[in-house]
């Protein structure tokens, strides 16, 4: 009999920020956040999850920011969108010297460096035990990774879409700024949009809410929270239809 403990997602969408990837850097990627990232991602991998990412280009290039400066907000979305490759390449790189299959696809073809998105070749891959990694967004300037999460999360069909950012949840307010701000376990997709909390634009929480997948806002950095959630303990906030899965 196998002591693998149930699984509660067999397949999933992790979105991950380029902010995470800068750690305490004032900009760039911290290898040490890459090789704790690649450690609790590999302790999913071993229990057979099927794992889907989606980086953001944050911590090396801000549309918006560049939109601010001067830069045509076309021009600044592409930027961006090259950032995020940047980092599916790092990521792909720790991953892969850790002995896990990898696979990085971009939404703009750049062949040399990695493979085109194909939707079917991407859940090949996910059924053949690699980890696909989502870069350049969805191609498409005016479009957030969020929303390129929700979108290749539905594409692929993940069970679950898993937010991962620098706080334990979804608050009513800054935590940072409120310590007795009130922290959500559980949100309906609408919901969130009502109140106009910070999750995901809502395009993504659209996207979700259209194709029924649940979204989990969790702390990346605290180790073991991704094995908790793939393994059904309760984690972060859970967004989904009347808060339920």
């Amino acid at each position: 009999m196998s002591n693998l403990p149930e699984i509660r997602f067999k397949r999933i969408m992790l979105k991950l920020s380029g902010e995470a990837l800068r750690g305490d850097l004032p900009s760039g990627i911290d290898v040490r956040v890459l090789s704790y990232l690649t450690e609790e991602i590999e302790k999913i991998k071993r229990l057979g999850v099927e794992i889907a990412i989606v980086v953001g280009g944050g911590n090396i290039f801000r549309g918006r920011v560049a939109k601010e400066q001067g830069i045509n907000r076309v021009t600044a979305d592409y930027m961006g969108m090259l950032a995020t490759v940047i980092n599916a390449l790092a990521l792909q790189d720790f991953l892969e010297n850790k002995g896990i299959p990898t696979r990085v696809q971009t939404a703009i073809e750049m062949r040399e460096v990695a493979e085109p998105y194909i939707r079917r070749r991407a859940i090949r891959h996910l059924e053949k035990g690699r980890i696909v990694i989502f870069a350049g967004g969805t191609g498409n300037p005016y479009f957030t990774t969020d929303t390129t999460a929700a979108l290749r999360a539905a594409e692929i069909k993940a069970e679950a879409l898993l937010k991962a950012t620098k706080v334990d949840g979804v608050y009513e307010a800054d935590p940072v700024a409120n310590q007795n701000a009130y922290k959500f376990e559980k949100l309906d997709y609408l919901e969130v949009i009502n109140r106009g909390l910070q999750v995901m634009d809502s395009t993504a929480i659209s996207l979700c809410m259209e194709n029924h997948i649940p979204i989990i806002v969790f702390n990346i950095n605290e180790p073991d929270n991704l094995y908790r959630i793939v393994t059904g303990h309760k984690v972060g906030t859970l967004v989904g239809r009347e808060g339920k899965t």
